[in-house]
């Protein structure tokens, strides 16, 4: 039983310490970028773009009201993933997500909208995005290619 203990203990650390760390990170490369740092390239500029919808601009049409739609949104899947025992299989990759999810929606709430910076044109022009949102992508697929290789073992030991 005390192993048990250990194991959400450790589990509930390492969620909080990934999306703290993510969170820190997140709000120091934007509060660079509000300071009014820029970089350009052929095929990347780096520069500060405030974006009031969600991807591509999407749901901007919401106003303010998407940064309570989110805040339900973040808290409806945290309740989720902490009710139905994912925090303690998938920490690391779930306190990304979190804390790369409440890095963008804190911009909302300070900025009016989303600090993004990150601006690839190279031969096409593709959304401007920050850190939160690769580390959003990232744990995503991470999550992804866990189920699928649980999946995997799953029906191996059933075959």
């Amino acid at each position: 039983m005390e192993s048990t203990a250990r194991l959400g203990v450790r589990a509930a650390s390492v969620f909080l310490l990934a999306a703290l760390g993510t969170y820190i990170v997140d709000q120091g490369i934007k509060e660079l970028f509000l300071a009014g740092y820029e970089w350009q390239s052929a095929c990347i500029s780096l520069e500060l773009h405030l974006n009031r919808g969600v991807a591509f601009s999407l749901f901007a049409f919401l106003g303010p009201w998407l940064k309570w739609l989110q805040s339900l949104l973040i808290a409806g899947m945290l309740w989720f993933f902490w009710t139905d025992g994912w925090i303690r299989r998938q920490p690391f990759a779930l306190g990304i997500l979190l804390g790369a999810a409440l890095g963008n929606l804190s911009d909302r709430f300070v900025h009016g909208a989303v600090v993004d910076y990150v601006y690839w044109h190279c031969g096409f022009d593709f959304a401007v995005f920050n850190y939160a949102d690769v580390m959003i992508d990232l744990s995503v697929a991470w999550l992804l290619f866990s189920a699928w290789r649980e999946h995997r073992r799953k029906h191996r030991e059933e075959g």
